[in-house]
């Protein structure tokens, strides 16, 4: 349906489709609402005061609004590789009435100081991302001692499905599985224990039926442990 996009050193670029998708109200209610409500929840004890936040993979700017309201950051950073983005982010902040510093550039090489920032959020960007433990040891870098990273992601089982394969372009070689993202982070340092992981089986990521055998009756909802996880959500420490 789309052909391919130019590939980036670090990172494959969206379809068409994929840009018009990210603008759309169902990205915004159902995909990140939903996955800043959850991180929201697992984060639990109090935020820290005055908070610098960094949204890593901003894309067009639709979770400004819903970070502010859930973490009321005194300071929001968007950052993104793609100046096309960054023009709707930019657009998006204006009609939203927040002060949101853009910033260009690649996770993998983040232009930003060290410890600069208390919360980074990371939603749906490290599995388009080719250095994707590059992309981690600067987000490592940039937080500060005691800071967290809200990640959100899908995962090999739910990109590697016709339906995403058809719509949208990832680099299918560094897909990874829950697990392999949790130790991935544990690998470069992150601190969490089972309180601050959530596995999300929401129905638009199982594309076989979108859930519908199970809202019918015919079968039965498997349990954490006895499936393949298509989402990880994961509240993760930097060490003080």
């Amino acid at each position: 349906m789309n052909s391919a996009p130019p590939v980036s050193p670090t990172y494959v670029e969206e379809t068409r489709f994929g840009f018009w998708f990210l603008q759309s109200h169902v990205w915004q209610h159902h995909v990140l609402r939903v996955a800043i409500d959850d991180l929201l929840r697992l984060v639990g004890e109090p935020l820290p005061q005055a908070a610098v936040l960094l949204d890593a993979g901003c894309g067009q700017g639709r979770s400004f609004r819903l970070l502010q309201q859930a973490f009321a950051p005194a300071r929001m950073i968007g950052l993104d590789a793609d100046p096309h983005s960054l023009d709707c982010s930019r657009r998006e902040a204006e009609q939203q009435g927040l002060e949101v510093e853009l910033v260009a550039s690649d996770c993998a090489a983040i232009d930003l100081p060290d410890n600069s920032v208390d919360l980074l959020f990371c939603h749906q960007t490290l599995h388009h991302l080719v250095e994707q433990e590059k992309a981690l040891a600067e987000f490592w870098r940039v937080l500060k001692p005691g800071g967290r990273l809200l990640l959100a992601e899908s995962t090999k089982y739910y990109i590697d499905t016709w339906v995403i394969r058809w719509l949208f372009r990832h680099p299918m070689h560094v897909q990874r599985s829950a697990q392999q993202y949790l130790d991935m982070l544990a690998a470069q340092g992150f601190e969490f224990t089972d309180d601050d992981i959530s596995y999300p089986y929401l129905w638009w990521s199982r594309s076989r039926d979108f859930g519908l055998l199970e809202r019918w009756g015919l079968m039965r909802p498997k349990p954490v442990g006895q499936r393949d996880e298509t989402l990880l959500n994961v509240v993760a420490h930097k060490p003080l």
